[in-house]
């Protein structure tokens, strides 16, 4: 058993490694929560959830899965993924063509960037956001205006990944939620090259799904600790985990 060190960005070996999630850690999470875009900023867990007519965005007790704080969006607008940037919270809309930008701190509205694609997954590196649209590609943009700088095409042995959801930046790799499936993608973001696919099925029991459970969604990465969080759309449960080599 091993668990995943930290990896820069080197050369890519044609097939990727493959990992199994193991669980170390069960959490509440919000089961009304339909989760959209998952991760901390200095210590802080925070999460956005869609769906037309009820998207929000919160900062959320990790002990307990409960709000501490949230803002409702309104209801024209179907929240996606979110980063903060600079104490800026980018929040990507999903077809609305906005990026919606408030302080981190109040939660205030500073104003919206226009979005030029659908609106999906949106993490950091530390100087560009990285966004996600469904397809195979990642892209690059100006914090300080949403000027999409450059993009790269994600692909696994060849092929491309399409499907690229939420979207968390780990150690100089973008880890991706794959829509629809149980799988992580670790991706070099300088090729577009997958490193490593990570296994997540039946973290969440079938006792614990209903008719509205949807998907595995959610990439949450602590840099205070090392921890790796996930969850799922209207999940009970979310998950720490660590990856063991298969």
């Amino acid at each position: 058993m091993a668990t995943m060190p930290a990896i820069k960005c080197t050369a890519q070996s044609k097939q990727p490694v493959s990992y199994k999630a193991k669980v170390t850690e069960v959490l509440s999470h919000d089961v009304n929560a339909y989760t959209q875009a998952l991760f901390f900023h200095e210590g802080r867990l925070y999460e956005s959830s869609g769906q037309y007519g009820q998207s929000y965005f919160r900062e959320v007790d990790l002990a307990r899965g409960t709000t501490i704080r949230s803002f409702n969006l309104a209801a024209k607008y179907f929240a996606e993924g979110a980063v903060v940037f600079n104490e800026r919270l980018y929040l990507l809309t999903w077809m609305e063509r906005e990026v919606l930008v408030y302080d981190i701190k109040t939660f205030k509205k500073l104003g919206a960037f226009y979005l030029p694609r659908e609106g999906w997954g949106l993490t950091t590196d530390g100087k560009q956001l990285i966004a996600s649209d469904g397809s195979a590609f990642l892209y690059f943009h100006d914090p300080e205006n949403f000027r999409e700088i450059s993009k790269v095409e994600v692909k696994m042995n060849g092929k491309k990944v399409t499907a690229l959801n939420e979207l968390e930046y780990i150690n100089g790799e973008v880890w991706a939620n794959i829509y629809e499936s149980e799988t992580i993608v670790i991706i070099n973001p300088a090729t577009g090259e997958v490193r490593a696919t990570v296994d997540c099925k039946g973290l969440l029991p079938l006792s614990l799904r209903t008719s509205r459970t949807d998907v595995f969604n959610g990439i949450a990465y602590n840099p205070a600790n090392g921890h790796i969080y996930v969850t799922g759309k209207y999940w009970p449960k979310m998950y720490r985990i660590e990856l063991v080599k298969k």
